[in-house]
């Protein structure tokens, strides 16, 4: 089992920046490296949505996927040393705005929350217009 600690949450203008981490820990956090690890969101009244996955290839390279609603605004990476998983957000609107959660899986990973038995707290971002 992982436990997965998500921090960097806030309010935030429009048009500013956050990043958010998601940290590993527990007696499988040395095969964190090789998980998949996704970001998600879930605003008030909707569903949890996929927002950006990494993935482990080979040695030291990642897959990295994003929706299309953060492409070119949201950045995904690791650093292993840390056992940590961040998520660069530029450019955020309000329709950001939403609670953000880590999930951990070994695996290709999915889209789909259901996929991940690993998640962590979540943190809330919000976004003023």
């Amino acid at each position: 089992q992982v436990q997965l600690v998500e921090s960097g949450g806030g309010l935030v203008q429009a048009g500013g920046s956050l990043r958010l981490s998601c940290a590993a820990s527990g007696r499988t956090s040395s095969t964190y490296t090789t998980y998949t690890i996704t970001w998600f969101r879930q605003a008030p009244g909707k569903e949890r949505e996929f927002v950006a996955t990494t993935r482990w290839s080979s040695g030291n390279v990642y897959y990295a996927d994003y929706a299309e609603s953060v492409k070119d605004r949201f950045t995904i990476s690791r650093d292993k040393a840390k056992n940590t998983v961040y998520l660069q957000m530029n450019s955020l609107k309000p329709e950001d705005t939403a609670v953000y959660y880590c999930a951990a899986g070994s695996g290709l990973g999915s889209r789909t929350p259901s996929w991940y038995a690993n998640w962590g707290q979540g943190t809330q971002v919000t976004v003023s217009s």
